[in-house]
């Protein structure tokens, strides 16, 4: 199978690259890394089957042009940074919504009828129900980030009852692991680094989440791919298990050795949009068989372990740090970065498509 994966050398996208070419597959992989990394691709990048397109899911025409041949496509390309959506509103709809439907009309020029989307838990908005199925309503979105991917979504369904698509949605919990680039215990490594003695915590340190590890959620994605069949696919990603902030806290410090004072900015909500509870019902995803293999704890573990042996000057995760920071300082990052050469390709050619 010839797969198209979109946000190719992200966090999520660059672990889903290599385990489909362990499984003999071709891929195409599609970034204009503006916060995705080629180094996070290096292993991929020696692979015959492989072959790297920079270029951006707001560009149509490329995208249209980069998809020919490719019959599954990955689409996990976003702005997934919900804390700051409102600094920047028009963002989480271009990046999210119109590239969905972009990426949607790329696969209906080029015959392609089956897609892997990577959805979020947020969608949910402060839902009544925990755990929180599938078949939830969405009493209101509280993020722009959730509301232009329940959008992203509602295109999805609606080319597979107008254009006789395949789609897979999964609604991620946050996902920790090898290559994390985002997210609270990103921002507790950082602070600890810098100041081991004191951190800093939004919110009152109760808020109650559920998290993933990176290669458990790719093992749920191509296995749902595998034995589900209907023309609508949607699976809640997670763990049946949740932490508050204060026990991520206390396992990041363990991990570092450091004891240092702890000051809670206070509420339940450490943003707009942060929800004091996200627990997600995974029984759909486990009824195929599927189950995660670590725990929370080992989760954050693994990501700190990670963060500790990349945190050199001249490492991946400080690269997708500096490109973070740029990006919050400038809101049109999602338009340049993309086009600063369309055509450079990183190639091996694929053996065949």
């Amino acid at each position: 199978m010839h797969c198209f994966v979109t946000g190719a050398a992200g966090f999520i996208g660059s672990h889903l690259v290599e385990k489909l070419l362990a499984e003999g597959h071709v891929v195409t992989a599609y970034d204009n890394l503006s916060t995705g990394t080629l180094t996070n691709l290096d292993v991929a990048s020696s692979h015959p089957n492989f072959r790297f397109c920079m270029g951006d899911v707001l560009d149509l025409s490329n995208l249209r042009q980069e998809m020919s041949g490719a019959d599954f496509v990955f689409h996990l390309a976003a702005n997934a940074d919900v804390r700051f959506g409102t600094e920047h509103p028009r963002r989480d709809l271009e990046q999210n919504t119109i590239a969905t439907w972009n990426v949607l009309e790329s696969m209906r020029a080029r015959g392609v009828r089956r897609i892997a989307f990577s959805s979020t838990g947020s969608i949910y908005g402060e839902p009544d129900v925990f755990p929180t199925p599938e078949s939830c309503p969405f009493p209101r979105q509280t993020s722009l980030y959730g509301a232009s991917k329940l959008a992203a979504e509602g295109l999805i369904t609606a080319y597979c009852e107008g254009f006789g698509f395949q789609a897979y949605i999964f609604r991620f919990v946050s996902i920790l692991g090898p290559r994390y680039s985002h997210g609270h215990v990103i921002d507790f490594y950082r602070q600890l680094r810098e100041h081991p003695d004191r951190l800093f915590v939004l919110g009152n340190g109760a808020q109650r989440k559920s998290y993933l590890y990176v290669g458990d959620c790719i093992r749920a994605i191509l296995k749902a791919i595998r034995v589900a069949d209907d023309k609508v696919n949607i699976f809640n990603l997670g763990s049946d298990e949740t932490c508050c902030v204060d026990d991520s806290i206390g396992w990041i410090c363990e991990a570092l050795k450091v004891e240092p004072t702890i000051e809670h900015s206070g509420g339940e909500r450490g943003w707009i949009g942060d929800s004091p509870l996200i627990r997600l019902d995974c029984s759909k995803i486990r009824s195929i068989g599927w189950m995660p293999t670590l725990t929370i704890r080992e989760s954050v573990r693994q990501t700190i372990e990670f963060l500790s042996r990349e945190s050199g000057p001249n490492s991946s995760t400080r690269a997708v740090e500096n490109g973070l920071a740029a990006a919050r300082s400038n809101g049109e990052h999602s338009k340049n970065l993309g086009y600063i050469d369309q055509n450079v390709h990183l190639r091996n050619t694929p053996a065949s498509r």
